[in-house]
């Protein structure tokens, strides 16, 4: 019976560390992150030209294409390149995204072995122009570098670009996690698709806890391989880097990704309304961590909702 009651105790306690959806949004999205800037993390391209003073790698953007007619000297560009990943400026949730790995005559390949010409491209990146990806606004097609990733992650996520989502409050990392594609996710890093989410313990990178659909797991399940007590690579420039990142950006409430590149961490992109799974990937709440930071004595709301981009200014 005491046993039960402690247990009870726990489940409790642990229930009131949790940051909820309408807690995020009252108290952290809303008073921290000021509508008329979440166009910086939204568009990727404008993130990208925020972030390009500070000392936050990102992937190369190699073409861009936000009209029809645009895509007359699609083929020709293309060419010059094996690999490359094609994604929507404005996607979100991993929409839109398609990974090309090689290349074997006129015809490109995903990271999961579909097939593309040239006309099927022109299709996808059609829709991407046209919104389907965007929630019907138009938008722009980015073709970008593709990440090698660093031999480690390779190992631990051999079925797709494994990336690290921080919590950022404030300039400081809450709380983190590492999502791996699975077969179940299509090789795509997103806990609603099926990738497991694997906790991180932020002052050493190491790896703690792992969820997979919502269910504590300790190995891979489509390879086997080991997900607890594994050390991030390039850990302290990964919290380098979100603290770089957040210091630039007017957006004081962030989920930032960042991907294990083979020589550097890359950021892929930041997020206003970053999920809430990330508590269950480390079986801790938010809410200590946070209120911790919004009750410190700091740059106030007002004077982040005052900064003005250098094309604003």
């Amino acid at each position: 019976m005491k046993r039960l009651l402690k247990r009870l105790r726990e489940i409790r306690n642990n229930t009131r560390r949790m940051l909820t959806m309408n807690q995020r949004n009252l108290h952290y999205i809303y008073p921290y992150n000021h509508r008329r800037y979440f166009p910086i993390a939204d568009n990727k391209l404008l993130t990208k030209e925020v972030l390009q003073d500070a000392a936050v790698a990102v992937p190369d953007t190699l073409l861009t294409y936000d009209a029809f007619y645009a895509l007359r000297t699609l083929e020709e560009e293309l060419c010059a390149y094996s690999d490359f990943v094609i994604k929507p400026a404005r996607g979100s949730g991993g929409g839109g995204i398609v990974v090309i790995t090689r290349k074997t005559g006129d015809t490109w390949y995903s990271a999961g072995g579909t097939a593309y010409n040239v006309d099927k491209i022109k299709r996808h990146i059609t829709d991407i122009i046209f919104g389907v990806y965007s929630f019907g606004l138009s938008d722009v097609a980015i073709i970008e570098q593709r990440i090698d990733q660093h031999p480690f992650m390779c190992e631990l996520s051999p079925l797709g670009l494994a990336d690290v989502r921080l919590i950022v409050h404030k300039h400081e990392p809450v709380l983190c996690m590492c999502r791996i594609p699975t077969q179940a996710s299509d090789g795509k890093a997103n806990l609603h698709q099926g990738a497991l989410g694997i906790g991180i313990d932020i002052d050493s990178g190491l790896t703690s806890h792992a969820i997979f659909k919502d269910k504590q797991v300790t190995h891979h399940p489509d390879t086997g391989i080991e997900l607890i007590g594994n050390t991030i690579p390039y850990w302290d420039q990964v919290i380098a880097m979100s603290r770089a990142a957040a210091e630039h950006v007017p957006l004081k409430y962030l989920g930032i990704d960042i991907a294990i590149g083979t020589e550097t961490p890359l950021l892929l992109e930041i997020n206003v309304r970053p999920g809430l799974q990330i508590q269950n990937a480390n079986q801790i709440g938010m809410r200590p961590g946070l209120e911790a930071l919004r009750y410190q004595t700091g740059q106030t709301n007002s004077q982040a909702n005052s900064w003005k981009p250098d094309h604003e200014a």
